[in-house]
């Protein structure tokens, strides 16, 4: 085993603009996927009630229930709003971007820590600049991946911290402004919801939520996301992008179809399942996983993924739509 001490560098452009081009282009009938989906919100409002009632049943056990239910059903809820936060941030619910980051906010809530405005920022980024250390917050630090590299200790103390170590990226990122007024909101509305849970239900409530928070994106089977969306996990081939189809995708609103969606990230997330359906000669033949759990594990122990298993690029690629610039083209191919 060579130990990397570097990230992979390629000199080819962002390969889903060209993907999706192809796509339209043999396989038309996937524009009629694109639109919103109103109906998720209702998914959100049904979540957070959801996670605030089983916060007040938790609020008066002992640690080790209040520890199992944050790990066995709270995060599950978390990871669930976290996809929602995302189809706001690419405007999937409603026509009006002041409807979808409102709803990203509510969505939001029983997380404690404030981040869908600030989500929304930075993940339009990772999709114009994927790959590109400068506007990409998805790809970890150069010393983050020095410190952590392929190490078992690093690497499980790396997902337990994980939202720490995306909060450290946010200096090299320069083209996203970190603070305005939605920021604000976003901060005030957290506030005031952690304040009126400890009044009510005390700190154990607290404890809950934000246990829960950290499982769905960290140390947990949940976790294995992070690695399946973009680590070179079958050697250094040029797919800098993988999907999930396991049943998972049933409690995590089908986010594990990512080729599908960095594709077209202008489809909802129920219509997903559909555009690997409508095209498989270009999605069957990609890699992918059947399991977060083998993924999960297999990231810990196996000395040949390493947080340098990533592509990076220098570049910014150009803009690419097809040669009839339809308004629906634009919107599939370019990310605003």
């Amino acid at each position: 085993m060579t130990k990397r001490n570097s990230f992979v560098l390629s000199d080819k452009s962002n390969s889903h603009r060209i993907r999706a081009k192809k796509i339209l282009e043999n396989h038309p009938d996937i524009r009629k996927l694109i639109g919103k989906n109103p109906n998720t919100f209702i998914v959100i409002v049904g979540l957070v009630v959801l996670q605030v009632l089983l916060t007040c049943l938790v609020a008066d056990q002992s640690w080790w229930i209040i520890f199992g239910a944050a790990y066995l059903v709270g995060a599950f809820i978390d990871h669930a709003l976290f996809v929602m936060i995302h189809e706001c941030t690419h405007r999937l619910i409603f026509k009006s971007l002041i409807a979808n980051r409102l709803a990203g906010i509510l969505a939001n809530v029983p997380q404690i820590l404030p981040s869908a405005v600030s989500f929304e920022r930075y993940h339009i980024k990772h999709h114009s600049g994927l790959g590109m250390h400068e506007l990409d917050g998805d790809l970890p630090n150069k010393w983050e991946a020095k410190l952590i590299n392929n190490y078992f200790i690093g690497k499980a103390l790396w997902l337990l911290f994980y939202p720490f170590f995306q909060l450290v990226r946010i200096p090299r990122l320069k083209e996203v402004e970190p603070f305005d007024a939605w920021v604000a909101l976003n901060w005030a509305v957290q506030i005031i919801f952690v304040v009126a849970v400890s009044l009510l239900l005390g700190s154990k409530a607290i404890a809950f939520l934000l246990m829960s928070f950290f499982f769905s994106v960290g140390l947990h089977p949940l976790g294995a996301r992070w690695i399946q969306e973009h680590y070179l996990t079958h050697g250094e081939q040029e797919q800098e992008t993988y999907s999930y189809y396991g049943i998972s995708n049933i409690v995590a609103f089908n986010v594990g179809y990512h080729n599908e969606h960095h594709d077209f990230p202008s489809i909802p997330w129920n219509r997903l399942p559909q555009v690997k359906k409508g095209a498989p000669l270009f999605y069957n033949t990609l890699f992918y996983h059947t399991s977060w759990t083998k993924l999960f594990l297999r990231f810990l122990f196996d000395k040949e993924i390493s947080l340098y298993s990533r592509i990076v690029r220098k570049r910014r690629d150009k803009i690419m739509v097809p040669v009839q610039q339809s308004k629906v083209d634009i919107e599939i191919l370019t990310i605003h």
